[in-house]
Protein backbone atom coordinates (compact mmCIF):
# COMPACT_ATOMS: atom_id res chain seq x y z
CA UNK A 1 0.00 0.00 0.00
CA UNK A 2 1.38 3.14 -0.58
CA UNK A 3 -1.49 5.97 0.69
CA UNK A 4 -0.77 6.49 4.02
CA UNK A 5 -1.95 4.67 6.72
CA UNK A 6 -5.46 5.80 8.09
CA UNK A 7 -7.76 3.57 10.55
CA UNK A 8 -10.60 4.35 12.16
CA UNK A 9 -13.01 3.79 15.21
CA UNK A 10 -16.61 4.30 14.49
CA UNK A 11 -18.87 3.18 17.40
CA UNK A 12 -22.57 4.25 17.68
CA UNK A 13 -24.01 5.99 20.89
CA UNK A 14 -26.25 3.76 21.87
CA UNK A 15 -24.03 3.54 25.54
CA UNK A 16 -21.08 3.33 27.15
CA UNK A 17 -17.76 2.59 25.20
CA UNK A 18 -18.31 -1.77 25.66
CA UNK A 19 -14.62 -3.14 26.85
CA UNK A 20 -14.87 -4.83 23.27
CA UNK A 21 -14.78 -1.80 21.54
CA UNK A 22 -12.22 -0.58 23.73
CA UNK A 23 -9.96 -3.37 22.19
CA UNK A 24 -11.23 -2.44 18.89
CA UNK A 25 -10.35 1.25 19.36
CA UNK A 26 -6.63 -0.16 21.18
CA UNK A 27 -6.12 -2.42 18.01
CA UNK A 28 -6.48 0.64 15.09
CA UNK A 29 -4.31 3.23 17.34
CA UNK A 30 -1.56 0.85 17.81
CA UNK A 31 -1.81 -0.31 14.56
CA UNK A 32 -1.87 3.59 13.08
CA UNK A 33 0.65 4.71 15.29
CA UNK A 34 3.27 1.54 14.15
CA UNK A 35 2.73 2.58 10.33
CA UNK A 36 3.24 6.51 11.64
CA UNK A 37 -0.31 6.83 10.13
CA UNK A 38 -3.65 8.32 11.68
CA UNK A 39 -6.25 6.63 13.94
CA UNK A 40 -9.48 8.54 13.44
CA UNK A 41 -13.04 8.67 15.12
CA UNK A 42 -16.74 8.53 13.91
CA UNK A 43 -19.52 8.54 15.65
CA UNK A 44 -22.15 6.62 13.98
CA UNK A 45 -25.06 8.25 14.75
CA UNK A 46 -27.49 7.84 11.98
CA UNK A 47 -29.86 5.71 14.35
CA UNK A 48 -31.33 8.67 15.86
CA UNK A 49 -34.23 6.52 17.21
CA UNK A 50 -31.37 4.97 19.69
CA UNK A 51 -28.35 7.50 19.40
CA UNK A 52 -28.18 9.69 22.43
CA UNK A 53 -26.03 12.37 23.84
CA UNK A 54 -25.83 10.83 26.77
CA UNK A 55 -23.65 8.06 25.17
CA UNK A 56 -21.89 10.05 22.49
CA UNK A 57 -20.02 11.77 25.70
CA UNK A 58 -19.81 8.53 28.13
CA UNK A 59 -18.38 6.79 24.58
CA UNK A 60 -15.69 10.19 24.68
CA UNK A 61 -14.64 9.92 28.13
CA UNK A 62 -13.87 6.25 27.68
CA UNK A 63 -11.48 6.97 24.85
CA UNK A 64 -10.02 10.14 26.87
CA UNK A 65 -9.10 8.18 30.01
CA UNK A 66 -7.62 5.35 28.22
CA UNK A 67 -5.60 7.88 26.10
CA UNK A 68 -6.97 7.16 22.73
CA UNK A 69 -6.29 10.83 21.02
CA UNK A 70 -7.81 10.65 17.78
CA UNK A 71 -6.31 12.48 15.01
CA UNK A 72 -8.13 15.46 14.06
CA UNK A 73 -11.79 16.35 15.08
CA UNK A 74 -14.22 13.85 16.21
CA UNK A 75 -16.45 13.11 12.57
CA UNK A 76 -20.46 12.60 12.99
CA UNK A 77 -21.95 10.39 10.64
CA UNK A 78 -25.47 12.20 10.88
CA UNK A 79 -23.64 15.23 9.25
CA UNK A 80 -22.68 13.72 5.82
CA UNK A 81 -26.14 12.50 4.62
CA UNK A 82 -25.71 14.45 1.70
CA UNK A 83 -22.22 12.47 0.83
CA UNK A 84 -24.67 9.58 1.32
CA UNK A 85 -27.27 10.31 -0.82
CA UNK A 86 -24.41 11.75 -3.67
CA UNK A 87 -23.05 7.95 -3.79
CA UNK A 88 -26.47 6.12 -3.86
CA UNK A 89 -27.27 8.44 -6.76
CA UNK A 90 -24.53 7.72 -8.90
CA UNK A 91 -24.82 4.31 -8.09
CA UNK A 92 -28.78 4.30 -9.53
CA UNK A 93 -26.96 6.61 -12.28
CA UNK A 94 -24.61 3.72 -13.20
CA UNK A 95 -27.20 0.68 -13.07
CA UNK A 96 -25.82 -0.95 -9.85
CA UNK A 97 -28.62 0.11 -7.86
CA UNK A 98 -32.36 0.62 -8.76
CA UNK A 99 -35.46 2.05 -7.35
CA UNK A 100 -37.64 -0.19 -5.37
CA UNK A 101 -41.42 0.33 -5.21
CA UNK A 102 -42.72 -2.23 -3.19
CA UNK A 103 -44.11 -1.26 0.69
CA UNK A 104 -43.03 -2.63 3.65
CA UNK A 105 -45.92 -5.28 3.89
CA UNK A 106 -44.90 -6.34 0.24
CA UNK A 107 -41.25 -6.67 0.71
CA UNK A 108 -42.23 -8.33 4.07
CA UNK A 109 -44.34 -11.29 1.83
CA UNK A 110 -41.24 -11.35 -0.67
CA UNK A 111 -38.90 -11.71 1.69
CA UNK A 112 -40.40 -14.51 3.62
CA UNK A 113 -40.95 -16.36 0.16
CA UNK A 114 -37.50 -15.83 -0.34
CA UNK A 115 -36.24 -17.15 3.02
CA UNK A 116 -38.84 -20.42 2.37
CA UNK A 117 -37.39 -21.23 -0.84
CA UNK A 118 -33.38 -20.75 0.70
CA UNK A 119 -32.96 -17.54 -1.78
CA UNK A 120 -31.80 -13.90 -1.41
CA UNK A 121 -34.29 -11.22 -1.36
CA UNK A 122 -34.71 -10.17 -5.04
CA UNK A 123 -37.47 -7.55 -5.68
CA UNK A 124 -39.65 -7.53 -8.74
CA UNK A 125 -38.57 -4.09 -9.34
CA UNK A 126 -35.12 -4.53 -10.26
CA UNK A 127 -35.47 -4.85 -14.24
CA UNK A 128 -38.71 -1.93 -14.07
CA UNK A 129 -37.69 0.70 -16.56
CA UNK A 130 -40.53 2.77 -15.60
CA UNK A 131 -40.35 5.73 -13.22
CA UNK A 132 -43.66 6.14 -11.32
CA UNK A 133 -44.68 9.06 -9.24
CA UNK A 134 -44.40 6.81 -5.97
CA UNK A 135 -42.18 6.58 -2.79
CA UNK A 136 -39.25 4.34 -3.32
CA UNK A 137 -36.33 3.08 -1.88
CA UNK A 138 -32.72 2.83 -3.34
CA UNK A 139 -31.87 -0.93 -3.53
CA UNK A 140 -28.35 -2.10 -4.39
CA UNK A 141 -28.56 -4.25 -7.56
CA UNK A 142 -26.19 -7.53 -6.13
CA UNK A 143 -24.12 -8.45 -8.99
CA UNK A 144 -23.78 -12.09 -10.40
CA UNK A 145 -20.58 -14.21 -9.47
CA UNK A 146 -18.30 -14.60 -5.96
CA UNK A 147 -17.02 -11.84 -3.73
CA UNK A 148 -13.97 -12.71 -2.53
CA UNK A 149 -11.69 -10.78 -0.16
CA UNK A 150 -8.19 -11.21 1.97
CA UNK A 151 -8.20 -10.42 5.70
CA UNK A 152 -5.50 -10.46 7.80
CA UNK A 153 -7.22 -12.17 10.56
CA UNK A 154 -9.64 -14.33 8.86
CA UNK A 155 -7.49 -15.43 5.27
CA UNK A 156 -9.40 -15.39 2.13
CA UNK A 157 -13.37 -15.40 2.60
CA UNK A 158 -15.70 -16.26 -0.54
CA UNK A 159 -19.16 -15.84 -0.90
CA UNK A 160 -21.43 -16.56 -3.51
CA UNK A 161 -23.05 -13.53 -4.66
CA UNK A 162 -26.62 -15.20 -5.42
CA UNK A 163 -26.58 -15.41 -1.05
CA UNK A 164 -26.41 -11.45 -0.76
CA UNK A 165 -30.39 -9.74 -0.72
CA UNK A 166 -30.51 -6.48 -2.36
CA UNK A 167 -30.12 -4.35 0.55
CA UNK A 168 -31.23 -0.78 0.87
CA UNK A 169 -28.94 1.86 0.45
CA UNK A 170 -31.83 4.92 0.66
CA UNK A 171 -35.58 4.50 2.40
CA UNK A 172 -38.17 5.66 0.96
CA UNK A 173 -38.14 9.06 3.36
CA UNK A 174 -34.44 9.51 1.92
CA UNK A 175 -32.50 9.13 4.42
CA UNK A 176 -28.85 6.40 3.77
CA UNK A 177 -29.18 3.02 5.46
CA UNK A 178 -25.58 2.42 7.86
CA UNK A 179 -24.15 -0.23 4.97
CA UNK A 180 -24.09 2.66 2.32
CA UNK A 181 -23.28 5.42 5.03
CA UNK A 182 -19.93 3.07 6.19
CA UNK A 183 -18.77 2.69 2.67
CA UNK A 184 -18.79 6.23 1.82
CA UNK A 185 -17.91 7.53 5.15
CA UNK A 186 -14.36 5.49 5.34
CA UNK A 187 -13.58 6.66 1.83
CA UNK A 188 -14.30 10.62 2.62
CA UNK A 189 -12.33 9.55 5.60
CA UNK A 190 -9.26 8.04 3.47
CA UNK A 191 -9.44 4.41 5.55
CA UNK A 192 -6.80 2.24 4.79
CA UNK A 193 -7.70 -0.45 7.05
CA UNK A 194 -11.01 -1.29 8.35
CA UNK A 195 -10.24 -3.24 11.79
CA UNK A 196 -13.50 -4.01 13.66
CA UNK A 197 -15.08 -6.94 15.17
CA UNK A 198 -15.70 -10.49 13.59
CA UNK A 199 -19.22 -9.50 13.70
CA UNK A 200 -19.09 -7.28 10.92
CA UNK A 201 -17.56 -9.86 8.61
CA UNK A 202 -20.41 -10.69 6.10
CA UNK A 203 -20.40 -6.70 6.02
CA UNK A 204 -17.27 -6.22 4.13
CA UNK A 205 -18.61 -8.57 1.64
CA UNK A 206 -21.63 -6.81 0.92
CA UNK A 207 -19.27 -3.38 1.75
CA UNK A 208 -16.77 -4.69 -1.02
CA UNK A 209 -19.36 -4.78 -3.63
CA UNK A 210 -20.18 -1.47 -2.92
CA UNK A 211 -17.02 -0.34 -3.43
CA UNK A 212 -15.94 -1.79 -6.73
CA UNK A 213 -19.41 -0.70 -7.52
CA UNK A 214 -18.57 3.13 -6.72
CA UNK A 215 -15.36 2.35 -8.43
CA UNK A 216 -13.21 3.23 -5.05
CA UNK A 217 -10.03 1.32 -3.64
CA UNK A 218 -11.15 -1.39 -1.38
CA UNK A 219 -9.65 -0.75 1.98
CA UNK A 220 -7.71 -3.76 3.85
CA UNK A 221 -9.87 -5.20 6.47
CA UNK A 222 -8.69 -6.88 9.99
CA UNK A 223 -11.96 -8.98 11.55
CA UNK A 224 -11.22 -9.81 15.22
CA UNK A 225 -12.89 -12.39 17.19
CA UNK A 226 -14.96 -10.88 19.69
CA UNK A 227 -14.21 -11.59 23.52
CA UNK A 228 -16.13 -13.99 25.64
CA UNK A 229 -16.11 -14.60 29.46
CA UNK A 230 -14.07 -16.99 31.47
CA UNK A 231 -16.35 -19.56 31.09
CA UNK A 232 -16.16 -19.03 27.59
CA UNK A 233 -19.59 -17.80 26.61
CA UNK A 234 -20.52 -14.89 24.77
CA UNK A 235 -19.76 -11.25 26.95
CA UNK A 236 -22.64 -10.70 28.94
CA UNK A 237 -23.59 -8.62 32.12
CA UNK A 238 -23.13 -11.54 34.21
CA UNK A 239 -19.62 -11.26 33.60
CA UNK A 240 -19.03 -8.31 35.31
CA UNK A 241 -18.19 -4.37 34.28
CA UNK A 242 -18.30 -4.54 30.60
CA UNK A 243 -17.77 -0.64 30.55
CA UNK A 244 -14.25 0.98 30.01
CA UNK A 245 -15.47 3.90 32.96
CA UNK A 246 -16.54 0.54 35.24
CA UNK A 247 -13.09 -0.64 35.24
CA UNK A 248 -11.49 2.66 36.07
CA UNK A 249 -14.16 2.53 38.97
CA UNK A 250 -12.64 -0.89 39.82
CA UNK A 251 -9.11 0.52 40.17
CA UNK A 252 -7.42 -0.35 37.14
CA UNK A 253 -5.30 2.40 35.41
CA UNK A 254 -5.22 3.23 31.78
CA UNK A 255 -1.76 1.83 31.54
CA UNK A 256 -2.81 -1.28 32.89
CA UNK A 257 -5.95 -2.12 31.14
CA UNK A 258 -4.34 -1.09 27.63
CA UNK A 259 -1.57 -3.95 27.74
CA UNK A 260 -4.46 -6.10 28.67
CA UNK A 261 -6.95 -5.34 26.28
CA UNK A 262 -4.74 -5.29 23.45
CA UNK A 263 -2.70 -8.74 24.52
CA UNK A 264 -6.24 -10.43 24.67
CA UNK A 265 -6.28 -11.64 21.59
CA UNK A 266 -2.72 -10.50 20.00
CA UNK A 267 0.47 -12.11 20.60
CA UNK A 268 4.23 -11.29 20.64
CA UNK A 269 5.94 -14.21 21.20
CA UNK A 270 5.51 -15.13 24.95
CA UNK A 271 5.90 -11.40 26.11
CA UNK A 272 2.96 -10.18 28.10
CA UNK A 273 3.85 -7.17 29.99
CA UNK A 274 4.15 -3.69 28.04
CA UNK A 275 5.34 -0.87 30.17
CA UNK A 276 6.30 1.62 27.65
CA UNK A 277 3.45 2.29 25.22
CA UNK A 278 6.92 3.42 22.55
CA UNK A 279 7.43 -0.82 23.17
CA UNK A 280 4.22 -1.79 22.72
CA UNK A 281 3.94 -0.16 19.26
CA UNK A 282 6.54 -1.06 18.06
CA UNK A 283 5.81 -4.76 18.21
CA UNK A 284 1.69 -4.81 17.42
CA UNK A 285 1.07 -6.08 14.03
CA UNK A 286 -2.47 -7.27 12.65
CA UNK A 287 -0.72 -10.51 11.70
CA UNK A 288 -0.27 -11.01 15.73
CA UNK A 289 -3.82 -11.00 16.00
CA UNK A 290 -5.41 -14.60 17.02
CA UNK A 291 -8.41 -16.12 15.05
CA UNK A 292 -10.11 -17.45 17.94
CA UNK A 293 -11.94 -15.74 20.64
CA UNK A 294 -10.16 -14.43 24.09
CA UNK A 295 -11.71 -14.78 27.12
CA UNK A 296 -11.94 -12.62 29.68
CA UNK A 297 -9.34 -13.22 32.73
CA UNK A 298 -9.40 -10.63 35.85
CA UNK A 299 -6.68 -12.58 37.12
CA UNK A 300 -4.13 -11.72 34.55
CA UNK A 301 -5.56 -8.36 34.05
CA UNK A 302 -4.89 -7.83 37.88
CA UNK A 303 -1.27 -9.03 37.47
CA UNK A 304 -0.64 -6.81 34.50
CA UNK A 305 -2.40 -3.58 35.95
CA UNK A 306 -0.26 -4.85 39.10
CA UNK A 307 3.17 -4.40 37.16
CA UNK A 308 1.93 -1.34 36.02
CA UNK A 309 1.25 0.48 39.11
CA UNK A 310 5.06 -0.99 40.52
CA UNK A 311 6.40 0.57 37.42
CA UNK A 312 4.50 3.95 37.76
CA UNK A 313 6.44 6.86 39.17
CA UNK A 314 4.95 7.63 42.76
CA UNK A 315 3.80 10.73 42.26
CA UNK A 316 1.61 10.01 38.89
CA UNK A 317 0.49 6.63 40.71
CA UNK A 318 -1.12 9.06 43.73
CA UNK A 319 -2.58 11.15 41.45
CA UNK A 320 -4.59 7.89 40.14
CA UNK A 321 -5.15 7.16 43.78
CA UNK A 322 -6.52 10.17 45.41
CA UNK A 323 -10.17 9.39 44.33
CA UNK A 324 -10.13 6.36 45.37
CA UNK A 325 -7.74 7.40 48.48
CA UNK A 326 -10.85 10.03 49.67
CA UNK A 327 -13.11 7.48 49.27
CA UNK A 328 -11.66 5.31 52.27
CA UNK A 329 -10.61 8.76 53.85
CA UNK A 330 -14.82 9.69 53.49
CA UNK A 331 -13.24 13.04 52.30
CA UNK A 332 -10.36 15.06 51.44
CA UNK A 333 -6.71 14.15 52.35
CA UNK A 334 -4.89 16.99 54.31
CA UNK A 335 -1.48 18.01 53.16
CA UNK A 336 0.18 16.29 56.14
CA UNK A 337 -1.71 12.55 55.27
CA UNK A 338 -0.94 12.88 51.69
CA UNK A 339 2.83 13.39 51.95
CA UNK A 340 2.98 10.71 54.29
CA UNK A 341 0.99 8.37 51.83
CA UNK A 342 3.40 9.44 49.05
CA UNK A 343 6.10 8.69 51.07
CA UNK A 344 4.74 5.54 51.99
CA UNK A 345 3.92 4.20 48.17
CA UNK A 346 6.96 2.04 47.60
CA UNK A 347 5.65 -0.08 50.55
CA UNK A 348 1.87 -0.23 49.33
CA UNK A 349 2.78 -0.69 45.28
CA UNK A 350 3.74 -4.22 46.04
CA UNK A 351 0.86 -5.43 47.85
CA UNK A 352 -1.69 -3.61 45.53
CA UNK A 353 -3.32 -5.31 42.38
CA UNK A 354 -5.30 -2.49 41.77
CA UNK A 355 -6.19 1.62 43.15
CA UNK A 356 -8.79 -0.11 45.34
CA UNK A 357 -6.33 -2.32 46.82
CA UNK A 358 -3.68 0.66 46.82
CA UNK A 359 -6.27 2.55 49.08
CA UNK A 360 -6.64 0.11 51.44
CA UNK A 361 -3.26 -0.58 51.85
CA UNK A 362 -2.98 3.27 52.62
CA UNK A 363 -5.91 3.10 55.26
CA UNK A 364 -3.38 2.80 58.07
CA UNK A 365 -1.73 6.34 57.19
CA UNK A 366 -4.54 8.48 57.15
CA UNK A 367 -5.85 10.45 59.98
CA UNK A 368 -8.33 8.88 61.53
CA UNK A 369 -7.12 8.99 65.84
CA UNK A 370 -8.10 7.80 68.23
CA UNK A 371 -8.41 4.69 66.56
CA UNK A 372 -10.85 2.18 66.81
CA UNK A 373 -9.11 -0.83 67.72
CA UNK A 374 -11.95 -3.76 68.31
CA UNK A 375 -12.28 -7.68 67.89
CA UNK A 376 -9.31 -9.51 67.12
CA UNK A 377 -6.95 -6.57 66.10
CA UNK A 378 -7.59 -5.55 70.22
CA UNK A 379 -6.20 -8.88 71.68
CA UNK A 380 -2.75 -7.95 71.93
CA UNK A 381 -3.62 -4.56 73.46
CA UNK A 382 -5.27 -7.12 76.34
CA UNK A 383 -2.56 -9.20 77.25
CA UNK A 384 -1.10 -9.27 80.65
CA UNK A 385 1.83 -7.02 80.93
CA UNK A 386 1.51 -5.13 77.38
CA UNK A 387 0.56 -1.59 78.91
CA UNK A 388 3.16 -1.10 80.74
CA UNK A 389 5.33 -2.66 77.95
CA UNK A 390 4.08 0.44 75.78
CA UNK A 391 4.41 2.64 78.09
CA UNK A 392 8.02 1.81 78.12
CA UNK A 393 8.52 1.21 74.56
CA UNK A 394 6.84 4.71 74.09
CA UNK A 395 9.08 6.94 76.75
CA UNK A 396 11.91 5.68 74.93
CA UNK A 397 10.91 6.99 71.92
CA UNK A 398 10.37 9.80 73.16
CA UNK A 399 13.88 10.11 74.53
CA UNK A 400 15.02 9.49 71.13
CA UNK A 401 16.58 12.39 69.67
CA UNK A 402 20.10 11.81 67.93
CA UNK A 403 18.74 8.64 66.06
CA UNK A 404 16.79 9.48 62.66
CA UNK A 405 13.85 8.59 62.11
CA UNK A 406 13.86 6.08 59.34
CA UNK A 407 12.80 2.58 59.04
CA UNK A 408 16.71 0.92 59.46
CA UNK A 409 16.94 2.88 62.78
CA UNK A 410 13.71 2.51 64.17
CA UNK A 411 14.35 -1.34 63.28
CA UNK A 412 17.54 -1.62 65.36
CA UNK A 413 15.85 0.35 68.04
CA UNK A 414 12.88 -1.81 68.39
CA UNK A 415 15.14 -4.90 68.22
CA UNK A 416 17.59 -3.65 71.24
CA UNK A 417 14.60 -2.92 72.83
CA UNK A 418 13.01 -6.32 73.03
CA UNK A 419 16.56 -8.29 73.65
CA UNK A 420 17.33 -5.82 76.67
CA UNK A 421 13.96 -7.19 78.10
CA UNK A 422 14.51 -10.35 77.08
CA UNK A 423 11.64 -10.89 74.83
CA UNK A 424 10.84 -12.39 71.42
CA UNK A 425 9.94 -9.22 68.98
CA UNK A 426 6.09 -10.31 68.51
CA UNK A 427 5.88 -9.88 72.09
CA UNK A 428 6.48 -6.18 71.60
CA UNK A 429 5.45 -6.24 67.62
CA UNK A 430 1.80 -7.26 67.99
CA UNK A 431 1.13 -5.17 70.41
CA UNK A 432 2.85 -1.65 68.27
CA UNK A 433 1.17 -2.68 65.26
CA UNK A 434 -2.13 -3.03 66.49
CA UNK A 435 -1.98 -0.06 68.35
CA UNK A 436 -0.80 1.80 65.39
CA UNK A 437 -2.69 0.47 62.57
CA UNK A 438 -5.97 -1.00 64.52
CA UNK A 439 -5.27 -4.07 62.68
CA UNK A 440 -5.37 -2.80 59.14
CA UNK A 441 -3.01 -4.10 56.44
CA UNK A 442 0.53 -2.22 57.12
CA UNK A 443 4.21 -3.22 55.78
CA UNK A 444 7.20 -4.19 58.30
CA UNK A 445 6.60 -2.15 61.79
CA UNK A 446 9.30 -0.47 61.29
CA UNK A 447 8.29 1.34 58.21
CA UNK A 448 5.04 1.79 59.57
CA UNK A 449 6.33 4.01 62.36
CA UNK A 450 8.80 5.80 59.52
CA UNK A 451 6.27 6.53 57.32
CA UNK A 452 3.43 7.68 60.43
CA UNK A 453 6.01 9.75 61.34
CA UNK A 454 7.36 10.62 64.67
CA UNK A 455 4.42 12.56 66.42
CA UNK A 456 1.95 10.43 64.91
CA UNK A 457 3.47 7.31 65.88
CA UNK A 458 3.71 8.56 69.76
CA UNK A 459 0.06 9.72 69.78
CA UNK A 460 -1.35 6.82 68.43
CA UNK A 461 1.14 4.68 71.36
CA UNK A 462 -0.52 6.96 74.32
CA UNK A 463 -3.87 6.90 72.64
CA UNK A 464 -3.77 2.83 72.73
CA UNK A 465 -2.34 3.38 76.40
CA UNK A 466 -5.17 5.39 77.41
CA UNK A 467 -8.02 3.26 75.92
CA UNK A 468 -6.80 -0.45 77.31
CA UNK A 469 -4.50 1.01 80.58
Amino acid sequence: MTRPVVTRFAPSPTGFLHIGGARTALFNWYFAKKMGGQFKLRVEDTDRARSTDEATTAILKGMDWLGLKADGDVVYQSANVDAHVKAANMLLESGAAYRCYQTAEDVEALKADARENNRAFRSPCRDRSDHPDAPFAVRFRVPEGETTLHDHVQGDVTWKNESFDDLVLLRADGTPTYMLAVVVDDHDMDVTHVIRGDDHLINAGRQTQLYKALGWDLPEWAHVPLIHGPDGKKLSKRHGALGVMGYAEMGYLPSGLRNYLVKLGWSHGDVEIFLNDADLTDAFSLEGINASPSRLDFDKMDFINAQHMIEMDDADLMEHALPFLETVNAGPLSDLVQARILTGTPSLKPRAKTLIELAEQARYLMDVRPLEITGKAAKPLKRDGVIDLLSALTQALKSLKDTPWTAEALQLFLTDFAEQRELGFGRIGQPVRAALTGGLPSPDLSIVLALLGHDETLARLDDAIATFG
